[in-house]
C-alpha cells in the first residue's frame, strides 16, 4: 500500500520539536508499504499537503497529532481548526482512507475520530501500525478491528496494552532533519517508555502506558551516535520522566562514555533526592541541561499533586544538579486541588531565593479526560461528565481564579528575566529566533539566568 504519515505538529514556541513518533513508526513499517514521510513544520507552502497527495496518490495517509492545543490559559491556541483543515484538503486531493494516531489522538480517540470524520486511528503507540496496515492491504476489516487500539469509523477503541517492544528507530526522512539542525540543531532521542508516577494531571498512562520499557542502553548510545553523524548539535531526550529508573540512566551515561560521544543533552527529571555523583556522572556523560517538573514548593500542594518528593528533595536535587555544573530549569504548576493564595506564596517565596535556575511558571492546570483532576473536577461540578474537554478547559480550585493567580506572578516576577510565565512572550520567541538563525544551539533558556 502508498501510505502518507504527516507530521502535523508546526508550533515552534519554544522551539520546534522532531517527530520522534513519526521515527518508530516509519522504522516499524520496515519496506512493508510504499512509504513517505511529510513533516509540515518541514514546510514552507501552504499547498505541501495536497501537493503530497495529488502527486503520491496514496491509499492511506496517516496524521500523527502531538497536541490539540498550547495549553496556555492567558491566550490558548487550539489546533483543532488546522486539523479540520487538513482532513478537508486530503479528501479534496486523493481518494485515501485518513488515520489518526499520535499522543494528541491518544488521549482524545473518540472526539478527534468523529471531529475529523476520520477511517481509522490508533491509540497508543504506533508501532501497532504494520499490523493494522497488513489487515487494510488484506481488505480484512475484522483483523483491521481485532489490532489492539485500533479505532474504527468514527468508533474509539480502549487504550491498548503498552507495547513491549522492539522499539528500534531510524531517521525517517533526512531531508527534514536539515530544518530542525538549522533552527536550534536539536534532535531527540528516547531512552524508555512508561511513566510509574500518579501525577493528578498526567496524561501519559493514556499514551504510553504506567509499566516502564527500558531501552538497551549500548543501543541507546548506537542512535545516539547515529544522531550526531546526522549533524546534530544537541539532543533532548523525550523519556516522560528520565529519572524514573536511575540505574539504567547511569547504564545509558556509562555507554555514552565508553563510545566517547561527545554531545550536550538536556532532559527532564523529577527532582526527587539523587544517588550520590548521580548528577556528576551524567555530566560526564554530556548531560548540560535539566529541567525539573518541581511543580510547587509547598510541600501541601506537592502531595495534591501526588508527587514522589518533597521541597526538600526538590531543594536537594537543584543543589546537586547546580554542584555537577548543570543548568538548570524548574517547571512550575500553580491552580490544582487544593491552591489557596497562601501555597501561591509559599511556592513564589521559595522562587525568590533561587538566582541560579530559570522558572517558567504555569497559572491553571488543563484537565485532560481519564485523569485524576477529571474526576475531580466532575465531582465538583467544575466540568460536565460528558464533556470531551476537546475546548481547553482549566481546572479552578476554590476561591482562588486563575487569573488571580497569574497577577501574583506577573507582580513578583517583574524585573526578574529568569522568571518566565507560560512558555515567554513574542519578545523572548523573536530573541530566540535571530540567535538560531545566528547558529546558537539548543534550547537557550541557560541564558534568561544571571550571571
Amino acid at each position: 500500500m502508498r501510505i502518507l504519515l504527516v507530521a502535523t505538529n508546526r508550533m515552534r514556541t519554544p522551539f520546534p520539536v522532531y517527530p520522534i513518533g513519526v521515527d518508530y513508526v516509519a522504522t516499524a513499517l520496515g519496506g512493508r508499504h510504499d512509504l513517505r514521510v511529510l513533516d509540515l513544520a518541514a514546510e514552507t507552502a501552504d499547498t505541501a499537503l495536497a501537493d503530497a497527495c495529488r502527486g503520491f496518490q496514496p491509499e492511506v495517509v496517516g496524521l500523527s497529532i502531538r497536541n490539540v492545543d498550547s495549553v496556555e490559559t492567558s491566550n490558548p491556541e487550539g489546533f483543532i481548526p488546522d486539523l479540520v483543515r487538513l482532513a478537508a484538503e486530503i479528501r479534496r486531493s486523493c481518494d485515501a482512507l485518513l488515520l489518526l494516531g499520535g499522543p494528541g489522538f491518544s488521549i482524545f480517540p473518540s472526539t478527534l475520530m468523529a471531529t475529523l470524520r476520520a477511517d481509522y486511528g490508533l491509540i497508543g503507540e504506533g508501532e501497532r501500525l504494520p499490523q493494522l496496515l497488513d489487515a487494510l492491504a488484506r481488505g480484512d476489516v475484522a483483523a483491521a478491528a481485532s489490532v489492539p487500539g485500533a479505532c474504527i469509523k468514527q468508533r474509539a477503541a480502549k487504550a491498548p496494552a503498552p507495547w513491549p517492544g522492539p522499539h528500534v528507530r531510524a531517521v525517517a526522512s533526512p531531508a527534514n532533519v536539515d530544518h530542525y539542525l538549522r533552527w536550534g540543531g536539536m534532535l531527540n532521542v528516547q531512552t524508555k517508555r512508561g511513566c510509574p508516577f500518579l501525577c493528578t494531571y498526567c496524561t501519559y498512562p493514556a499514551i504510553e502506558g504506567r509499566a516502564l520499557r527500558r531501552f538497551a542502553p549500548e543501543a541507546v548510545a548506537r542512535e545516539w551516535e547515529a544522531l550526531v553523524a546526522a549533524g546534530a548539535k544537541f539532543l533532548f531526550v523525550t523519556d516522560a520522566v528520565f529519572n524514573s529508573h536511575t540505574r539504567h540512566n547511569l547504564d545509558v551515561a556509562d555507554a555514552l562514555v565508553r563510545r566517547r560521544i561527545s554531545i550536550p543533552w538536556d532532559a527532564f527529571f523529577l527532582p526527587m533526592r539523587p544517588p550520590a555523583d548521580y548528577y556528576r556522572r551524567l555530566r560526564a556523560a554530556g548531560l548540560t541541561h535539566a529541567e525539573f517538573g518541581t511543580e510547587s514548593f509547598s510541600d501541601a500542594m506537592l502531595r495534591s499533586y501526588r508527587k514522589p518528593f518533597t521541597v526538600a528533595h526538590a531543594l536537594a536535587a537543584h543543589r546537586e544538579a547546580r554542584r555537577a555544573g548543570l543548568h538548570v530549569a524548574h517547571y512550575i504548576l500553580l491552580g490544582g486541588p487544593g491552591e489557596t493564595r497562601e501555597t501561591v506564596a509559599e511556592t513564589l517565596d521559595m522562587c525568590d531565593g533561587i538566582e541560579d535556575a530559570a522558572l517558567f511558571f504555569f497559572c491553571g492546570v488543563r484537565i485532560y479526560p481519564g485523569t485524576q483532576l477529571h474526576r475531580i473536577a466532575v465531582r465538583q461540578g467544575q466540568v460536565a461528565p460528558q464533556d470531551d474537554l476537546l475546548a481547553p478547559r482549566f481546572y479552578g480550585p476554590a476561591g482562588l481564579p486563575v487569573e488571580a493567580i497569574a497577577e501574583m506572578v506577573a507582580t513578583r516576577s517583574r524585573g526578574r528575566r529568569h522568571w518566565v510565565i507560560g512558555s515567554g512572550n513574542e519578545q523572548m520567541a523573536a530573541a530566540m529566533k535571530r540567535m538560531y538563525r545566528r547558529g546558537r544551539t539548543g534550547p537557550l533558556w541557560d541564558l534568561l539566568v544571571p550571571t
